[in-house]
């Protein structure tokens, strides 16, 4: 008996070997639609980052305050974590080609009409028609990938994390390079930039067929009954409150142009995008989802809370702690993404909705609430709040675990 067991050991590490290496071979050999949309998904997931760098050169040209300026991230994120809800809806009835095309489509014309903005109030407004595009685009963006690509589910969305990693790491850069010339650039940049991937998908992506069955508007929403898919979403939220208390309000404790802040970010951003595609599915595979989870919350915790310390006190702790949090963002992203994709039975754009509309949530509440905390009680105590988020985001992980943890997701 000993021996059987011996040799099914045995012969399961060598079928999980050989499929490893399957998958690894298969990861650069993608048709080039996959090539195409995840090079659309890096110039989208850009805007995140983009008007980052000239935050501070916003509020000085607008005579805006950061509680305003910090409404450019609240109202893209309120209305992409709305229209989340609808993105199902408009793909399962003209197609995911149809539907990235009207995204991108409308990102050009709101990335343009933010270039022409006169006053905080407008730009904060197409920042919010932005977010629609945006939603339409990263949620069909996803399910292209998954449904196109070569080497499994876990390859792909390998592929739509480097994507957002790299849009990420990329978006500062061009924010700097672009705004430290005209605040106005960058944005005009973005529209030329989405004008383009709209032509690469329109060339390379082929025509892709509505779903045989239609999705309901309300079908995210009930797939949140699901109590995976709810607890990874809801952890995701208060996550994310910490993800973008870095990203919204630490520019303007920096003290620097737009070249330095983009400098910082972009090296934030490539943190992002090495630990999200080469660290998070090793640890994943060795120690499980839900460990390495509640572990890098943990540990973006003490990172905000270094954060909180050095803000007012040291530029160059504040340097270090924010690269440093941009690889435990990096792994967490995969991770949350991993999760909400397998851990429920409902189909996978049904689940990237419902979880995205919660998640999301979180992005368009924390620049205000951060800013508003920041102008109130001193630079430190905004992210002392995004500590408190992760603290809730473990528990909530953790009060969910036995669940989590007997739907794990894996790579192979």
């Amino acid at each position: 008996m000993s021996r059987q067991l011996a040799d099914a050991s045995a012969s399961a590490e060598t079928t999980t070997e050989t499929v490893l290496e399957a998958e690894k071979a298969s990861f650069l050999k993608q048709p080039k639609a996959v090539w195409a949309t995840a090079l659309a998904a890096v110039f989208a997931f850009m805007g995140i980052g983009l008007v980052d760098p000239i935050l501070p050169a916003i509020a000085k040209n607008l005579e805006a305050s950061t509680s305003e300026v910090s409404l450019l991230f609240t109202s893209y994120f309120l209305v992409t974590a709305i229209a989340m809800l609808i993105s199902g809806f408009v793909s399962s009835r003209i197609g995911g080609k149809k539907t990235l095309l009207i995204g991108l489509a409308i990102i050009v014309v709101f990335a343009s009409l933010s270039g022409l903005s006169g006053s905080v109030e407008q730009l904060v407004g197409f920042r919010a028609g932005w977010g629609l595009g945006n939603a339409l685009f990263v949620a069909t963006a996803l399910a292209v990938i998954v449904g196109v690509a070569s080497g499994g589910t876990g390859t792909a969305i390998i592929l739509y994390e480097a994507a957002l990693g790299l849009g990420i790491s990329l978006g500062p850069l061009l924010g700097a390079l672009l705004g430290g010339w005209q605040w106005r650039a960058p944005f005009f940049g973005t529209a030329v930039l989405m004008a383009a991937a709209f032509i690469a998908l329109l060339a390379l992506l082929p025509k892709t067929a509505a779903p045989a069955k239609k999705s309901r508007l309300r079908d995210p929403l009930l797939a949140l009954g699901h109590r995976g898919l709810r607890t990874t979403a809801a952890s995701a939220l208060f996550y994310n409150y910490g993800f973008f208390t870095i990203l919204a309000f630490t520019p303007f404790i920096l003290g620097m142009d737009a070249y330095g802040i983009g400098a910082v970010f972009f090296g934030w951003g490539v943190a992002v995008a090495v630990f999200s595609v080469f660290v998070a599915p090793v640890l994943q595979e060795r120690f499980g989802a839900v460990k390495v989870l509640t572990g890098t919350l943990a540990a973006l915790m003490l990172d905000l809370i270094g954060l909180g310390v050095a803000a007012g006190h040291s530029v160059t702790a504040v340097v270090v702690l924010v690269i440093a949090a941009g690889a435990l963002l990096g792994i967490n992203n995969t991770v949350y993404t991993e999760l909400a994709m397998g851990v429920s039975d409902s189909p996978r754009p049904v689940a990237s909705a419902g979880y995205n509309f919660v998640r999301w949530m979180g992005g368009a509440l924390a620049p205000f609430a951060a800013a508003q905390l920041g102008e109130h009680f001193g630079p430190q105590v905004p992210f002392f709040a995004g500590a408190a988020a992760m603290v809730i985001a473990i528990l909530v992980a953790f009060g969910g675990r036995g669940y989590l943890i007997s739907h794990e997701p894996h790579l192979v």
